[in-house]
């Protein structure tokens, strides 16, 4: 069934990709997402036995929930590995897949600088939910758990007020017993519970280390500064003084994804949904402590197609995340960040300019260089960005197979993602054909997603 409309759940809504043609448009340009909050997000509207709305769904995020066996970096001076390769479409005998990876160098928590982490937490009366407010609590005292010696940790609360419920320290029972008594009550103060966060951040701001607020709410800001733009606007200006913002998003009806998006992306931050406590672990413990560190910012990616290889090309998902091809050399137009762990997955439909000459799977002669990647980045506390090239080239005459393993899970992910925006790519490729694209998986949250496209609330919209 159809999501109920006093949910008042909120998306933002960007169009799909469409398919493009290398002759008029060769360029296609955007920057990276570390989110995977949509995934999160569409596992609870599904197991809740509801279809996600198509807003709902962004198919970098569900792609980009899970790791791959992506090579690590083999020197930090380039903070991440670049991986490409090429299968044949899973859904269409006349297209290809083209996997770009990208890999983060991994930073042991002991090796991670020292964190000044300022938590916001909703404790309006939209909050009061099990999947609320409680689950923020359990969250947070998680948190408390991967606490050093040498972090700094505060809690700025709001409902009707805001307050400063715990200035920074580094005790984690004075922590507990800040998050323990905490209610849902009135309404909600966003704006300002942000101006003092911001404030108590850069008082205990460690030079050369983490600064980071942690926003946990459900996105529905009602009471002062509420405007989405202006909050946005309010964000981007605070991040230039080196503190960036990560939210955490709980619960549902109301529930503004949109919100949370936004301002993760403005705070140079990341949007994590959390559905549980088995969710909470995973970004908390088992992520948050390294993906904290940022390596690489304003990561950019361009990919420039031939024309005399590539005839058109579509890049599934990232629809928010375009750029205009000649932002991808300015350094002030703002990107994603990567932060040490992350992966970043981009696939993209082609159709080589060759394939109606050739058997399905088989290059024709030529020089066989599909496309020049590049990659933009800065390096933290740097103004200036480094480039990275990487020629996609595939051999001459050589047989090209289906995707395999990673590659595979990743493209069956990626069908599942478009198939709930409606599958009009995907032609009769159906929720068995992406079980079996996807083959058995050992790992937890893989086995997860394949009970998920196995529920009826799962099915295509087609």
């Amino acid at each position: 069934m159809q999501p109920p409309a006093k949910m008042k759940e909120r998306y933002s809504a960007p169009g799909l990709n469409p398919v493009r043609s290398t002759r008029e448009a060769p360029v296609s340009t955007f920057g990276v997402d570390v989110d995977t909050g949509a995934y999160a997000h569409v596992r609870r509207l599904l197991n809740q036995g509801m279809t996600p709305p198509a807003d709902a769904v962004r198919v970098e995020e569900m792609i980009n929930y899970f790791r791959y066996d992506l090579p690590a970096p083999t020197d930090r001076a380039q903070p991440f590995s670049i991986t490409t390769d090429l299968a044949t479409t899973p859904w269409s005998r006349r297209t290809h897949l083209l996997r770009i990876g990208l890999r983060g160098y991994d930073v042991a928590r002991a090796e991670r600088p020292a964190a000044n982490i300022v938590f916001v937490v909703d404790v309006s009366g939209s909050m009061e939910a099990d999947n609320k407010l409680p689950l923020v609590k359990a969250t947070l005292a998680m948190f408390a758990d991967q606490l050093r010696p040498d972090d700094r940790v505060s809690l700025v609360t709001y409902g009707d007020i805001a307050r400063l419920a715990l200035g920074p320290g580094n005790d984690r029972e004075a922590l507990l017993a800040a998050i323990e008594p905490l209610k849902a009550f009135g309404f909600t103060a966003g704006g300002e519970a942000l101006a003092i966060a911001y404030g108590v951040a850069q008082s205990a701001f460690i030079q050369g280390g983490i600064n980071r607020i942690i926003l946990a709410t459900d996105g529905d800001f009602n009471l002062g500064l509420s405007d989405p733009e202006q909050l946005k606007a309010y964000v981007e200006r605070a991040r230039a003084d080196g503190v960036t913002l990560t939210t955490l998003g709980f619960g549902d009806g109301p529930y503004s994804d949109a919100m949370m998006e936004t301002l993760a992306d403005a705070g140079n931050g990341a949007y994590a949904y959390v559905d549980g406590l088995s969710e909470a672990r995973k970004v908390v413990v088992d992520e948050l402590s390294s993906t904290l560190f940022t390596i690489a910012q304003d990561v950019k990616v361009q990919v420039a197609f031939n024309p005399d290889q590539v005839s058109t090309y579509r890049l599934i998902g990232y629809e928010n995340r375009q750029l205009p091809q000649d932002g991808f050399a300015h350094d002030s137009v703002d990107a994603g960040d990567i932060s040490a762990g992350h992966q970043v997955t981009a696939l993209y439909e082609i159709e080589l300019a060759s394939a109606k000459q050739v058997p399905h799977g088989q290059q024709a002669g030529g020089t066989h260089e599909l496309a020049t990647l590049d990659l933009r980045y800065k390096l933290p506390g740097e103004t200036v960005s480094k480039i990275i090239r990487k020629q996609i080239t595939v051999p001459r005459e050589t047989p090209i197979g289906p995707p395999q393993r990673d590659f595979a899970f990743a493209a069956a992910v990626a069908a599942f993602g478009q198939s709930l925006r409606g599958g009009k790519d995907l032609g009769d490729f159906d929720r068995d054909d992406i079980v079996r694209l996807a083959g058995p998986q050992s790992d937890l949250r893989r086995q997860e997603f394949l009970r998920l496209v196995a529920l009826p609330a799962a099915a295509s919209r087609r």
